[in-house]
Order: C-alpha cells, then sequence, then structure tokens
C-alpha cells in the first residue's frame, strides 16, 4: 500500500516559522518520523510539498492513480481553497486533514475549513503527532 503525503505552503519554514504554536520540528524531521511510521505499518510513502496552489492540485490528481489516500497538511489553503477541496474530492481518494497546532482555538480564520467536511477524518493541535495519527488512522481505514 501506499499513501501520498502532502505538505502545502510555507510548511519548508517549519523549525523556524512560530516554533512557539508549530514546534521545533523541521519538515526534514516530521518526513523522517512519517517514514518510520509507515515503515512500522508496511507501507510506503510519496511525499510532497509545494508553496503553490496549481502544483499541489497537479500532484494530487497525478499522485492518485499511484497512492490508495492522502495525508495533507493544506496550511493556510485549508481556509481559502475551494479548488484543493475539489481536487481531492474529484480523485475519490480518502483523505485525512492534519494540522500541527490547534487551529480551532487559533485566528477565527483559522477555524474555518473547505477541506474538513469532505476529510476521512481531521487530526489537529497535537504537533507532530498529527501526521503520525493522521497516517495510522487512514491506514486502518484503507485496510478495513
Amino acid at each position: 500500500m501506499r499513501v501520498g503525503v502532502i505538505h502545502g505552503p510555507n510548511l519548508r519554514l517549519l523549525g523556524r516559522r512560530e516554533p512557539e504554536i508549530y514546534g521545533p520540528d523541521s519538515l526534514d524531521d516530521i518526513n523522517r518520523l512519517l517514514q518510520g511510521r509507515a515503515d512500522e505499518l508496511g507501507i510506503e510513502l510519496e511525499i510532497f510539498q509545494s508553496n503553490h496552489e496549481g502544483e499541489l492540485l497537479d500532484h494530487i490528481e497525478d499522485a492518485s492513480a499511484r497512492v490508495a489516500g492522502f495525508v495533507i497538511n493544506p496550511g493556510a489553503f485549508t481556509h481559502t481553497s475551494i479548488a484543493l477541496r475539489d481536487a481531492l474530492v474529484g480523485v475519490e481518494r480518502p483523505f485525512v486533514e492534519v494540522h500541527l497546532s490547534n487551529t480551532a482555538g487559533r485566528e477565527r480564520f483559522r477555524r474555518h475549513s473547505y477541506l474538513s467536511p469532505v476529510a476521512a477524518g481531521v487530526v489537529y493541535g497535537f504537533g507532530v503527532q498529527s501526521y503520525l495519527l493522521g497516517l495510522q488512522g487512514l491506514v486502518a481505514r484503507l485496510r478495513a
């Protein structure tokens, strides 16, 4: 089984960007932890990051032929991108939306997600564990 992991805009800044909110781990650290969990689960990962909405859309379309589902941290596109929502729905692969911070407890504009209503699940507020829990949940759903 292969799962796609998608990191949205500004996530390459992790470890430097507002560590009091997003934690000290870099994107490379997160990817290493995800790969370790994937190894434990006996699955393959396909990891992608972009700051550009169109590149994310193209990747979702292309990767959907290779993956059973997605774990996605859409970053700020969570609150703005109907196109991202439509792409994820359109490829008919289950996905889990993840966020490092507790978006429900932050600024008002961060409380709305275009993706959550159509996601298989949402995990937020647990730092790096949000990714690991999201991956584990998605794999359990795919195996059920």
